[in-house]
């Protein structure tokens, strides 16, 4: 398979993983906090707590993430500053949503931790791919 090829097919599955997280970001922040408390009262409860600077963040993660899939796309080198702006905002996010919250003592480490551990490999995996285009010139 062609660079060009395996670069393309990578940055259409990048780009809709970080379309994925920019729908989730849009429908957690409108979500129905009641609904969800009747099954899910810790997540309920930590989304309703979750401070407005949270959410900025969050949507820097998805945003700067999906333009990074988009420049790779185009094969620009901006890319890997926008995989490292998006795995620094999710760094973040998660950081404090495991941190600063009892989230991880009312789930257990596995619940609470297993997705945004998935989350930061791939914003650790697709800031690196990105930098090693840039080191081949394959993104300019």
């Amino acid at each position: 398979m062609s660079t060009s090829r395996s670069v393309t097919i990578i940055g259409i599955v990048l780009l809709l993983w970080n379309l994925m997280g920019v729908a989730a970001w849009v429908m957690q922040y409108g979500m129905d906090l009641t609904g969800l408390a009747k099954t899910d009262p810790v997540g309920a409860r930590i989304f309703a707590e979750m401070p407005s600077w949270l959410w900025v963040v969050y949507a820097v993660a998805v945003g700067a993430g999906t333009l990074g899939a988009l420049l790779l796309l185009m094969k620009k080198a901006a890319a890997a500053t926008l995989f490292l702006v998006s795995l620094i905002a999710v760094l973040v996010q998660f950081g404090y949503t495991l941190g600063a919250t009892d989230l991880i003592a009312q789930k257990g480490i596995v619940v609470a931790a297993g997705f945004p551990a998935l989350v930061i490999l791939i914003a650790i995996v697709q800031l690196a791919y990105a930098r090693s285009l840039v080191a081949k010139d394959v993104l300019r």
